[in-house]
Protein backbone atom coordinates (compact mmCIF):
# COMPACT_ATOMS: atom_id res chain seq x y z
CA UNK A 1 0.00 0.00 0.00
CA UNK A 2 2.92 1.91 -0.06
CA UNK A 3 2.69 3.04 4.14
CA UNK A 4 5.69 3.14 5.84
CA UNK A 5 5.99 0.19 8.12
CA UNK A 6 5.93 0.94 11.73
CA UNK A 7 7.76 -1.22 14.48
CA UNK A 8 6.73 -0.80 17.73
CA UNK A 9 9.66 -1.87 20.95
CA UNK A 10 8.80 -2.09 24.87
CA UNK A 11 10.18 -3.07 27.61
CA UNK A 12 8.52 -3.49 30.96
CA UNK A 13 10.42 -2.72 34.46
CA UNK A 14 8.97 -3.90 38.01
CA UNK A 15 7.63 -2.48 40.55
CA UNK A 16 9.74 -5.06 43.38
CA UNK A 17 13.01 -3.51 45.12
CA UNK A 18 16.24 -4.68 43.65
CA UNK A 19 16.91 -7.31 46.29
CA UNK A 20 19.47 -9.34 43.66
CA UNK A 21 22.22 -8.69 46.14
CA UNK A 22 20.50 -8.51 49.54
CA UNK A 23 20.27 -11.30 52.46
CA UNK A 24 16.19 -11.44 52.15
CA UNK A 25 16.49 -13.21 48.53
CA UNK A 26 18.51 -15.97 50.53
CA UNK A 27 17.00 -16.12 53.53
CA UNK A 28 13.14 -16.48 52.17
CA UNK A 29 14.81 -19.51 49.85
CA UNK A 30 16.02 -20.76 52.77
CA UNK A 31 12.87 -20.72 54.54
CA UNK A 32 11.08 -22.77 52.10
CA UNK A 33 13.26 -25.58 52.92
CA UNK A 34 13.30 -25.58 56.91
CA UNK A 35 11.78 -22.83 59.56
CA UNK A 36 14.74 -23.70 61.57
CA UNK A 37 17.37 -23.45 59.43
CA UNK A 38 15.70 -19.93 58.42
CA UNK A 39 16.45 -18.77 61.99
CA UNK A 40 19.78 -20.28 62.07
CA UNK A 41 20.57 -18.32 58.26
CA UNK A 42 19.85 -15.30 60.78
CA UNK A 43 22.01 -15.89 63.04
CA UNK A 44 24.72 -15.98 60.76
CA UNK A 45 24.06 -13.19 58.94
CA UNK A 46 22.08 -10.52 61.21
CA UNK A 47 25.33 -7.67 60.56
CA UNK A 48 26.39 -9.11 57.26
CA UNK A 49 25.29 -5.47 55.87
CA UNK A 50 28.69 -3.79 57.27
CA UNK A 51 31.10 -5.99 55.11
CA UNK A 52 29.03 -4.82 51.83
CA UNK A 53 31.02 -1.49 52.27
CA UNK A 54 34.02 -1.31 50.39
CA UNK A 55 33.61 -4.57 48.63
CA UNK A 56 32.26 -5.10 45.02
CA UNK A 57 28.92 -6.31 44.54
CA UNK A 58 30.43 -9.90 42.60
CA UNK A 59 32.24 -10.20 46.41
CA UNK A 60 29.43 -9.36 48.91
CA UNK A 61 27.00 -11.73 46.03
CA UNK A 62 29.46 -14.87 46.95
CA UNK A 63 29.84 -14.05 50.28
CA UNK A 64 25.97 -14.50 50.34
CA UNK A 65 25.99 -17.73 48.92
CA UNK A 66 28.63 -19.32 51.12
CA UNK A 67 26.50 -18.03 54.40
CA UNK A 68 23.70 -20.01 52.56
CA UNK A 69 25.79 -23.03 51.53
CA UNK A 70 26.21 -23.81 54.80
CA UNK A 71 22.92 -24.58 54.93
CA UNK A 72 22.26 -25.91 51.41
CA UNK A 73 23.58 -28.16 49.44
CA UNK A 74 25.41 -27.85 46.03
CA UNK A 75 22.17 -28.55 44.19
CA UNK A 76 19.83 -26.58 45.97
CA UNK A 77 22.56 -23.85 45.84
CA UNK A 78 22.49 -24.00 41.70
CA UNK A 79 18.75 -23.43 42.61
CA UNK A 80 19.48 -20.58 44.86
CA UNK A 81 21.00 -18.55 41.90
CA UNK A 82 18.61 -19.39 39.27
CA UNK A 83 15.94 -17.86 41.50
CA UNK A 84 18.03 -14.89 42.36
CA UNK A 85 18.58 -14.34 38.39
CA UNK A 86 14.70 -14.77 38.03
CA UNK A 87 14.09 -12.49 41.56
CA UNK A 88 11.56 -15.12 42.53
CA UNK A 89 10.56 -13.83 46.07
CA UNK A 90 10.45 -9.76 45.13
CA UNK A 91 6.44 -10.41 45.46
CA UNK A 92 7.67 -12.07 48.92
CA UNK A 93 9.41 -9.13 50.24
CA UNK A 94 7.30 -6.38 48.65
CA UNK A 95 4.18 -7.93 50.32
CA UNK A 96 5.72 -7.59 53.45
CA UNK A 97 6.82 -3.78 52.73
CA UNK A 98 3.00 -3.09 51.81
CA UNK A 99 2.17 -4.63 55.16
CA UNK A 100 4.96 -2.65 56.65
CA UNK A 101 3.15 0.53 55.31
CA UNK A 102 -0.39 -0.46 57.01
CA UNK A 103 0.94 -0.31 60.47
CA UNK A 104 2.72 2.98 59.48
CA UNK A 105 6.21 2.52 60.41
CA UNK A 106 7.07 5.12 63.07
CA UNK A 107 8.70 8.07 61.75
CA UNK A 108 13.07 8.16 61.26
CA UNK A 109 13.20 4.37 62.61
CA UNK A 110 15.04 1.78 60.51
CA UNK A 111 13.22 -1.03 62.72
CA UNK A 112 10.48 -1.13 64.51
CA UNK A 113 8.34 -3.52 66.80
CA UNK A 114 4.38 -3.59 66.74
CA UNK A 115 2.61 -5.32 69.72
CA UNK A 116 -0.65 -5.77 68.91
CA UNK A 117 -1.05 -2.45 67.04
CA UNK A 118 1.62 -0.16 69.68
CA UNK A 119 4.88 0.10 67.68
CA UNK A 120 8.00 1.61 68.85
CA UNK A 121 12.06 1.63 67.34
CA UNK A 122 13.23 1.25 70.59
CA UNK A 123 14.02 -1.98 72.81
CA UNK A 124 13.55 -0.10 76.44
CA UNK A 125 9.84 -0.04 75.45
CA UNK A 126 9.14 -3.19 75.11
CA UNK A 127 8.56 -4.15 78.43
CA UNK A 128 6.07 -1.38 78.77
CA UNK A 129 4.13 -2.51 75.80
CA UNK A 130 3.97 -5.98 76.42
CA UNK A 131 2.08 -5.34 80.25
CA UNK A 132 -0.70 -4.11 78.33
CA UNK A 133 -0.45 -6.29 75.29
CA UNK A 134 -3.57 -8.94 76.41
CA UNK A 135 -5.65 -5.77 76.52
CA UNK A 136 -5.64 -5.35 72.45
CA UNK A 137 -6.44 -7.06 69.80
CA UNK A 138 -4.21 -9.87 68.55
CA UNK A 139 -2.74 -9.16 65.15
CA UNK A 140 -3.45 -11.58 62.27
CA UNK A 141 -0.81 -13.49 61.15
CA UNK A 142 -0.20 -14.49 57.15
CA UNK A 143 0.99 -17.68 56.35
CA UNK A 144 4.55 -16.14 54.83
CA UNK A 145 5.12 -14.96 58.14
CA UNK A 146 8.47 -16.22 59.77
CA UNK A 147 7.50 -17.75 63.57
CA UNK A 148 10.67 -17.94 65.96
CA UNK A 149 10.58 -21.43 66.90
CA UNK A 150 9.54 -22.24 70.65
CA UNK A 151 8.03 -25.44 72.16
CA UNK A 152 4.96 -23.35 73.73
CA UNK A 153 3.14 -20.57 72.29
CA UNK A 154 1.85 -17.87 74.45
CA UNK A 155 -0.79 -15.25 73.90
CA UNK A 156 1.03 -12.26 73.30
CA UNK A 157 2.54 -11.67 69.41
CA UNK A 158 5.51 -9.43 68.62
CA UNK A 159 6.35 -8.41 65.19
CA UNK A 160 9.37 -7.40 64.07
CA UNK A 161 9.82 -5.20 60.84
CA UNK A 162 13.50 -5.36 60.14
CA UNK A 163 16.27 -5.48 57.41
CA UNK A 164 17.94 -8.47 57.95
CA UNK A 165 21.77 -8.14 58.21
CA UNK A 166 21.36 -4.64 59.28
CA UNK A 167 22.80 -3.50 63.24
CA UNK A 168 19.12 -2.17 64.06
CA UNK A 169 17.82 -5.79 63.24
CA UNK A 170 20.99 -7.58 65.32
CA UNK A 171 19.90 -5.06 68.15
CA UNK A 172 16.12 -6.27 68.14
CA UNK A 173 16.88 -9.75 67.02
CA UNK A 174 19.21 -10.17 70.23
CA UNK A 175 16.66 -8.89 72.47
CA UNK A 176 13.70 -10.64 71.14
CA UNK A 177 15.05 -14.19 70.50
CA UNK A 178 16.09 -14.51 74.40
CA UNK A 179 12.91 -13.19 75.42
CA UNK A 180 10.97 -15.14 72.69
CA UNK A 181 13.03 -18.96 74.54
CA UNK A 182 11.65 -17.30 78.23
CA UNK A 183 8.23 -17.98 76.96
CA UNK A 184 7.62 -14.58 77.26
CA UNK A 185 5.93 -13.63 73.61
CA UNK A 186 5.23 -15.33 70.33
CA UNK A 187 8.47 -13.55 68.06
CA UNK A 188 7.28 -13.00 64.03
CA UNK A 189 9.82 -11.42 61.56
CA UNK A 190 9.13 -9.16 58.27
CA UNK A 191 11.09 -7.88 56.37
CA UNK A 192 11.32 -4.08 55.92
CA UNK A 193 13.03 -1.87 54.23
CA UNK A 194 13.01 1.65 54.71
CA UNK A 195 14.81 3.42 51.72
CA UNK A 196 13.96 1.60 48.36
CA UNK A 197 16.35 1.39 45.42
CA UNK A 198 15.94 4.11 42.87
CA UNK A 199 16.67 1.46 40.11
CA UNK A 200 14.53 0.21 38.20
CA UNK A 201 14.91 -3.70 37.19
CA UNK A 202 13.91 -5.29 33.94
CA UNK A 203 11.67 -8.27 33.74
CA UNK A 204 13.27 -11.51 32.39
CA UNK A 205 11.70 -14.25 30.63
CA UNK A 206 8.65 -12.45 29.66
CA UNK A 207 7.59 -11.54 25.94
CA UNK A 208 4.63 -9.22 24.70
CA UNK A 209 3.09 -9.36 21.53
CA UNK A 210 0.55 -7.26 19.67
CA UNK A 211 -1.32 -8.94 17.78
CA UNK A 212 -4.16 -7.49 15.31
CA UNK A 213 -6.61 -10.20 13.32
CA UNK A 214 -9.10 -9.21 11.50
CA UNK A 215 -13.13 -9.66 12.26
CA UNK A 216 -14.68 -9.77 9.25
CA UNK A 217 -17.52 -11.63 8.82
CA UNK A 218 -17.56 -13.88 5.76
CA UNK A 219 -20.43 -15.88 4.66
CA UNK A 220 -20.08 -19.21 3.60
CA UNK A 221 -23.00 -22.03 2.08
CA UNK A 222 -23.06 -24.33 5.18
CA UNK A 223 -24.84 -27.23 3.10
CA UNK A 224 -22.04 -27.48 0.59
CA UNK A 225 -19.55 -27.92 3.67
CA UNK A 226 -21.97 -30.61 5.35
CA UNK A 227 -22.44 -32.53 1.76
CA UNK A 228 -18.46 -32.50 1.33
CA UNK A 229 -17.51 -33.84 4.92
CA UNK A 230 -20.28 -36.74 4.63
CA UNK A 231 -18.83 -37.79 1.19
CA UNK A 232 -15.48 -37.71 3.15
CA UNK A 233 -16.35 -39.64 5.54
CA UNK A 234 -18.24 -42.74 3.41
CA UNK A 235 -15.22 -42.40 1.51
CA UNK A 236 -13.07 -43.17 4.55
CA UNK A 237 -15.31 -45.47 5.96
CA UNK A 238 -15.12 -48.12 2.59
CA UNK A 239 -12.63 -50.61 3.20
CA UNK A 240 -10.87 -52.89 0.01
CA UNK A 241 -11.84 -56.19 2.21
CA UNK A 242 -11.65 -57.52 5.38
CA UNK A 243 -11.36 -60.92 6.24
CA UNK A 244 -11.42 -61.40 1.73
CA UNK A 245 -14.82 -59.60 1.69
CA UNK A 246 -15.03 -56.83 -0.54
CA UNK A 247 -17.59 -54.79 1.20
CA UNK A 248 -17.56 -51.83 -0.63
CA UNK A 249 -18.39 -53.82 -3.75
CA UNK A 250 -20.94 -56.52 -2.36
CA UNK A 251 -22.63 -53.14 -1.42
CA UNK A 252 -23.14 -51.37 -4.62
CA UNK A 253 -24.28 -54.69 -6.16
CA UNK A 254 -26.45 -55.04 -3.28
CA UNK A 255 -27.87 -51.90 -1.90
CA UNK A 256 -30.71 -53.68 -0.16
CA UNK A 257 -28.44 -55.50 1.50
CA UNK A 258 -26.84 -52.54 2.79
CA UNK A 259 -27.59 -52.80 6.84
CA UNK A 260 -26.74 -56.92 6.60
CA UNK A 261 -23.55 -55.86 5.13
CA UNK A 262 -22.95 -53.51 7.07
CA UNK A 263 -23.63 -56.35 10.63
CA UNK A 264 -21.56 -58.51 8.85
CA UNK A 265 -18.40 -56.02 8.49
CA UNK A 266 -18.51 -55.16 11.68
CA UNK A 267 -18.90 -59.06 13.13
CA UNK A 268 -15.73 -59.72 11.45
CA UNK A 269 -13.52 -57.06 12.78
CA UNK A 270 -14.95 -57.87 16.22
CA UNK A 271 -14.04 -61.26 15.66
CA UNK A 272 -10.67 -60.86 14.70
CA UNK A 273 -9.78 -59.01 17.80
CA UNK A 274 -8.60 -62.03 19.40
CA UNK A 275 -6.03 -63.14 17.25
CA UNK A 276 -3.34 -65.38 18.22
CA UNK A 277 0.39 -64.56 18.47
CA UNK A 278 1.75 -65.51 14.69
CA UNK A 279 3.73 -67.91 13.93
CA UNK A 280 7.32 -67.63 12.44
CA UNK A 281 6.24 -68.70 8.93
CA UNK A 282 3.32 -66.92 9.17
CA UNK A 283 5.97 -63.66 9.14
CA UNK A 284 8.08 -64.75 6.31
CA UNK A 285 7.98 -61.58 3.96
CA UNK A 286 5.18 -59.61 5.43
CA UNK A 287 6.01 -56.53 5.02
CA UNK A 288 7.45 -57.44 1.76
CA UNK A 289 3.91 -58.48 0.84
CA UNK A 290 2.35 -55.66 2.70
CA UNK A 291 4.36 -52.95 0.56
CA UNK A 292 3.49 -54.67 -2.38
CA UNK A 293 -0.35 -54.86 -2.47
CA UNK A 294 -0.13 -51.14 -1.58
CA UNK A 295 1.79 -50.90 -5.10
CA UNK A 296 -0.31 -52.71 -7.18
CA UNK A 297 -3.03 -51.26 -5.91
CA UNK A 298 -4.61 -48.12 -8.00
CA UNK A 299 -3.47 -44.97 -7.59
CA UNK A 300 -6.98 -43.51 -5.84
CA UNK A 301 -7.24 -46.27 -4.05
CA UNK A 302 -3.34 -46.97 -2.35
CA UNK A 303 -4.45 -45.01 0.66
CA UNK A 304 -7.48 -46.37 1.39
CA UNK A 305 -5.91 -49.89 1.18
CA UNK A 306 -2.53 -48.57 3.35
CA UNK A 307 -5.64 -47.55 5.31
CA UNK A 308 -6.70 -51.27 6.04
CA UNK A 309 -3.21 -53.12 6.12
CA UNK A 310 -2.66 -51.10 9.11
CA UNK A 311 -6.09 -51.15 10.78
CA UNK A 312 -6.08 -55.10 10.33
CA UNK A 313 -2.79 -56.22 10.21
CA UNK A 314 -2.69 -59.22 12.09
CA UNK A 315 -6.15 -60.36 10.80
CA UNK A 316 -4.13 -59.80 7.28
CA UNK A 317 -1.55 -61.93 8.31
CA UNK A 318 -3.54 -64.42 9.61
CA UNK A 319 -5.67 -65.16 6.32
CA UNK A 320 -2.77 -64.28 4.18
CA UNK A 321 -4.73 -61.96 2.94
CA UNK A 322 -1.71 -60.22 1.29
CA UNK A 323 -2.01 -62.03 -1.69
Amino acid sequence: SGEPEVKILSSLTNCYINFFLNIHFNSEFIAEESNEKFWQFLETVKELTIYQKGVSEHSYYDLLLKKAGQFLSNLQINLLKFSLSLRAFSPTIQMFRQIAALEPPPKGCNAFVVIHGKSTCKTNEIKKLLMSAQSRPKPYLFKGDHKFPVLKEPAVVVILYAEVGTKDFATFHNVLSEKAQKGEFVYILRHFVKKRSTEKMYLSGYGVELAIKSTEYKAMDESQVEGTRNRTEEEDNKDSEVQGFLFDTLTENHPDLKDNLKELKKYLIESSDNTEPLKLWELKDISLQAASQILSAPVYNALRVMKDIAQNFPVKARYNLFL
